[in-house]
């Protein structure tokens, strides 16, 4: 399987338990789970995207398409950092290249890019959820990773 390939599939992987991450550190919020998903999105639609509650293919479906996008960017940087250190890294080289990885793109998504440019559902959750979801993208990312480098080759 090619850098790409990789980076993709733990990108996706990663993306997806996040996604579900902030589903349910927003509803322990008290929030919709339409309302951390739509959050991305103001990307595009601004302001409107962050007041969001019910699901639409607008708002909640540019939301998860946007995270989704920005878990496979992240996991790119991952597989890279993987892949030049070992074929068969361990999981606890693993773990500390998705530890950097997602510490990284914690400090860029909340604290370097343009406020337009953000993740949004930092507006919603509180500083215990974001080191949920942000957990959960590098465990996405491990697992991903782990997963696809022991199995055999066929």
């Amino acid at each position: 399987m090619n850098l790409l390939s990789r980076a993709l599939l733990s990108g996706l992987t990663a993306g997806t338990l996040s996604m579900w991450t902030l589903v349910y550190r927003g509803r322990c919020e008290g929030h919709r789970a339409a309302t951390t998903l739509s959050a991305p999105s103001h990307w595009l639609y601004g302001e409107r995207a962050l007041v969001q509650t019910e699901p639409s293919w607008r708002y909640t479906g540019a939301g998860a398409l946007i995270h989704e996008a920005s878990a496979v960017m992240w996991a790119l940087l991952f597989e890279r950092l993987v892949s030049r250190r070992n074929r068969t890294p361990s999981v606890t080289t693993l773990a500390a290249s998705a530890a950097v990885v997602t510490g990284v793109a914690a400090v860029v998504d909340l604290k370097l890019v343009p406020e337009r440019l953000t993740p949004g559902f930092e507006h919603h959750l509180s500083t215990r959820s974001l080191v949920w979801v942000y957990a959960s993208v590098a465990a996405g990312m491990v697992l991903s990773a782990w997963l696809t480098r022991s199995r055999p080759a066929h």
